[in-house]
């Protein structure tokens, strides 16, 4: 007998990992709050389980909801095993750290290093906007750091925005849920099967459309625009039709430094060649302004 997707409950051993909560549901995952029963640390436990593929059975195990979804099911959970591949072989103080992969259950479950903090999405929302340049200084500098050793080794992450943001003490950020991250392949690799309105550039939604480094960058300007604004910038789809979304070198002229405003417009242009290139070229900016700053 098979029930719907939910969650592990509360007491269920993983190896040594002892399930304490729920603390989270996506689309193709479902999150933990766990314990490790023999050091007594806590850690996150990502558990592969596509709502819309998969459901499980009375005895835990993961079975696709019907014959059809199963070949969908075992390619999504296929990808499920190379995001804890990419995120393993990323050692990088800014990207959150994979401490076990478990298989079990005919799914699979990533351990993490659990990061006492808050999400930057939230607090945007409860700031409503209006963060400082030195704030954002803070929180992008070491973000693009990671985003630059993940384009250096043709790593795409495709999925930047401030609900993957995590903020530890001192707004120390971490980048979190690589589920959407590729390998690039010559000539660039084509369109995600990720979308996140208001973040995902135009080459996202196209079939076929060339995805490398420049998406990111759009991602992380939006990301930027997002901590002015205080909410998400207009899809792209939108913005093709109608852009109706105003400069920030024209909004904000009076509020912020003209070097991050440039930045911000430059990096969400809907033509990609018109963005900085990489991680690289965004970071080299802002560590370069934020030096100034700091002299002057």
């Amino acid at each position: 007998m098979a029930r719907a997707r939910d969650s592990l409950e509360p007491g269920t051993v993983l190896d040594c990992y002892r399930v304490v909560d729920t603390i989270g549901k996506g689309g193709f995952s479902l999150i933990y709050l766990a314990e490790n029963e023999e050091t007594g640390d806590e850690v996150v436990i990502k558990e592969f389980m596509p709502k819309r593929l998969a459901r499980r059975h009375a005895d835990g195990r993961l079975l696709p909801v019907d014959n059809k979804q199963r070949e969908a099911l075992y390619r999504s959970r296929r990808l499920f095993f190379q995001e804890a591949k990419v995120m393993a072989s990323l050692a990088h103080p800014h990207i959150v750290a994979v401490l076990n992969l478990i298989m079990r259950n005919d799914t699979g479950y990533i351990v993490m290093q659990h990061e006492r903090g808050r999400n930057l999405g939230q607090f945007v929302h409860e700031r409503g906007g209006g963060l400082s340049t030195t704030l954002m200084s803070r929180i992008f500098v070491p973000l693009l750091d990671a985003l630059n050793t993940m384009h250096a080794r043709a790593m795409l992450h495709l999925d930047v925005k401030p609900g993957n943001i995590h903020l530890r003490n001192g707004h120390d950020p971490l980048l979190l849920d690589l589920g959407a991250a590729q390998v690039l392949t010559i000539g660039g690799s084509t369109a995600s099967h990720v979308i996140t309105a208001g973040y995902s550039p135009p080459e996202q939604y196209r079939h076929g459309g060339k995805i490398g480094p420049w998406t990111d960058v759009y991602a992380v300007g939006a990301s930027l625009r997002c901590c002015i604004d205080g909410k998400t910038p207009p899809p792209a789809p939108d913005r093709l039709a109608d852009d109706t979304l105003v400069p920030a070198l024209e909004q904000y002229a009076n509020t912020y430094p003209h070097w991050l405003l440039e930045l911000i417009d430059r990096s969400m242009s809907l033509v990609p060649e018109e963005r900085p290139r990489d991680a690289g070229e965004m970071l080299q900016t802002m560590r370069h302004n934020a030096a100034v700053a700091q002299v002057t």
